[in-house]
């Protein structure tokens, strides 16, 4: 999953700044824009272990156009960190689900042309997170 990481300029004296605006209370920092972002991704795989831990899911990342526009971070720079929620998720389990055949194309067929679904599971999957937060977001 590709979330958006917004990264506050930083000076000869000063770190730049990391934060992940989809992931309450996940932030880093790097003396360059380099390092800031190799520790975001550090950050990010700490966060999300540590919500897996707590039975947590991992946050669905936003669209960056959804954030660039945000005043809080008028300035800085953006920059997508791409990480694997499979380790953060446990251990796999095979059911059976029953669907519609049209439904089970067109999944397939979505599948097939958009190629970062892995595949029928994992877009199954993805659709159940995304389903399961917009339920539990206050």
């Amino acid at each position: 999953m590709l979330y958006p990481v917004a990264i506050e300029k930083g000076t000869s004296t000063e770190a730049f700044g990391v934060v992940f605006p989809d992931v309450q209370g996940c932030y880093s920092a790097g003396d360059s824009f380099e390092q800031a972002l190799l520790n975001a991704k550090e950050a990010l795989d700490t966060h999300l272990e540590l919500l897996a831990g707590d039975g947590i899911l991992p946050p669905q990342a936003s669209n960056i156009d959804d954030h660039i526009k945000n005043p809080e971070f008028a300035g800085w720079v953006w920059a997508l960190v791409d990480i694997d929620l499979e380790p953060y998720l446990g251990k796999a389990g095979k059911i059976n689900v029953t669907l519609p055949n049209l439904l089970t194309k067109q999944i397939d067929d979505l599948v097939k042309a958009h190629p970062h679904y892995k595949s029928r599971s994992n877009f199954l999957q993805l659709a159940a997170m995304h389903e399961i937060q917009n339920i539990s977001a206050p």
